[in-house]
């Protein structure tokens, strides 16, 4: 099976320069929920979808401080990330490395600005307030990708697409 010209000259899958190609950047900007890959405290799969924040080195998703998912990232901080699109084709984004993990108190700044670019302002700061109370604990989980790989069915495909498949997508 060969590769397109295109992406034979691009990175290869795992590349953290693939961070700055037009479809990462597209996805990294979008209001579109992460989905997050961990393992639980019993070592079987978790998937949970997650409003997230890209700062231009991080995926930022925030959670509240005395959950299972903190106490299972503490244990087995090896994660990984997709976003993605519906629309044909597909667009997607997968990100893997080691999340860090900081509680603060009160509400978490990264976790305010998520609310409120996917709620609105009105409806993210009335949310906002009704959770802000004594005593909460947030905890900031961070990742920066150590492994990148794109998709978008044109140009990138999975590495052993078979060609038909490739050739319905229009790809090369």
């Amino acid at each position: 099976m060969s590769l397109s010209n295109s992406q034979a000259a691009s990175p290869r899958q795992g590349d953290v320069t693939l961070l700055n190609s037009p479809v990462a950047q597209r996805l990294l900007a979008a209001p579109l929920l992460a989905r997050l890959a961990y393992s639980g405290y019993d070592g079987t799969p978790r998937l949970i979808p997650m409003n997230f924040l890209w700062t231009g080195e991080e995926v930022v998703v925030g959670a509240f401080a005395g959950t299972y998912k903190i106490r299972d990232l503490r244990a087995r901080p090896d994660v990984a990330i997709s976003i993605d699109t519906a629309d044909r084709p597909p667009q997607v984004l997968m990100l893997r490395g080691r999340v860090t993990l900081a509680e603060v108190e009160g509400i978490l700044p990264e976790y305010a600005e998520m609310q409120r670019a996917g709620m609105g302002d009105e409806a993210g700061n009335a949310y906002l307030e009704a959770i802000d109370k004594p005593g909460l604990r947030m905890v900031r989980i961070g990742l920066r990708p150590t492994w990148v790989g794109v998709l978008d069915f044109q140009e990138r495909f999975p590495e052993l697409t078979p060609e038909p498949v490739r050739a319905a997508f229009g790809g090369r």
